[in-house]
């Protein structure tokens, strides 16, 4: 019984930054390994990022590796995606994601190990 509420999307031009923002309820956070996905219309739901209950590992998709960064603050309850050098390539809702376990990284990237969503927010990039 998770509640993910993620903040801080909206219009960027391209070049630009934006840092978007998870909190989740409960006391069970720090136990949790948390990811970043995105979806854009008539696309699937796409990896970007997770991070592990620690923040000891990380891994990223390809197309944001090197601009985008995820970190967590566990005694605040949030997960943060960093993103910069924004394209209209990256023009997505994007959703925060909590799961219980993982196994394997392959496993941390696939949206169904995820137990818990957000209701995801809205990154708009202009050309």
């Amino acid at each position: 019984q998770v509640r993910l509420v993620e903040s801080g999307g909206g219009l960027v031009q391209a070049g630009g930054s934006l840092r978007l923002s998870c909190v989740a309820s409960g006391d069970t956070f720090g136990q949790y390994q948390m990811a970043w996905f995105r979806q854009a219309p008539g696309k699937e739901r796409e990896f970007v990022a997770t991070v592990s209950p620690s923040a000891l590992s990380t891994a990223y998709a390809d197309s944001v590796k090197d601009r985008f960064s995820i970190s967590r603050d566990n005694a605040k309850n949030t997960v943060y995606l960093q993103m910069n050098t924004l394209n209209p390539e990256d023009t997505a809702l994007y959703y925060c994601a909590a799961a219980a376990r993982t196994q394997t990284a392959w496993e941390r990237q696939a949206p169904l190990k995820y137990n818990y969503w957000g209701q995801g927010t809205q990154v708009t990039v202009a050309s």
